[in-house]
């Protein structure tokens, strides 16, 4: 089994890395096999609803940055770990911009799928990034992995991250928690409603 990390930091090796980094070796620890891919920090793309992806053809119709790759490597994936610093109480709006694109052109790669989202901060705004990378998991019937604490691991300077024992040790937790509903076949759902969707709008 293989867990997909999404680096969402415009920096490498900071300290989004350093936390899932520390989930990465935990679940090796457990037996499941993990891979890191990063943002980068080249422009990506927000979705311009063309519906293109809607039209046959793979993946989003923009193939020139990162979401058909990270889409393609959850295809063979079982499970997903977003992690995001916080700018000014939200995630890196470039990361917002590929996870967008990449729930909504290529969902089935991820439906169904175990999901957590971790969240990287100086000192404020954690718990609203957190809110907010967890919200299209819950779209996708993707199973949300918990912790002891809210996914938050502290650090400024590039490193520091390092220092939160607290921070590291949810990371940790989380990990776990991950290999055992992954191991646990019989406990996973299976993706998707067992009833058709009954899609409602207020316009009448």
């Amino acid at each position: 089994m293989k867990v997909l990390l999404i680096n969402g930091s415009p920096h490498q090796k900071g300290n989004t890395y350093v936390a899932l980094a520390e989930i990465a070796a935990q679940l090796e620890k457990s037996g499941i096999g993990s891979e890191i891919v990063w943002i980068g920090n080249k422009p990506v793309r927000g979705c311009i609803a063309c519906g293109r992806c809607r039209t046959g053809i793979e993946g989003c119709a923009f193939d020139d940055d990162v979401c058909n790759g990270f889409s393609a490597k959850m295809k063979e994936a079982d499970a997903l770990v977003v992690g995001s610093p916080v700018y000014y109480g939200q995630p890196n709006g470039a990361l917002l911009a590929v996870m967008q694109r990449m729930f909504y052109s290529n969902g089935d790669a991820f439906r169904g799928k175990p999901a957590a989202s971790v969240a990287v901060c100086r000192r404020g705004g954690a718990t609203a990034v957190f809110q907010a990378l967890n919200m299209p998991f819950q779209m996708l019937n993707m199973p949300i992995v918990s912790s002891q604490y809210w996914n938050i691991v502290y650090g400024g300077a590039p490193g520091q991250a390092a220092l939160d024992a607290e921070g590291l040790q949810t990371m940790r937790t989380l990990a776990t928690n991950m290999a055992a509903l992954l191991t646990a076949t019989d406990a996973r759902p299976a993706p998707g409603s067992p009833e058709p969707w009954t899609p409602t709008n207020f316009i009448r």
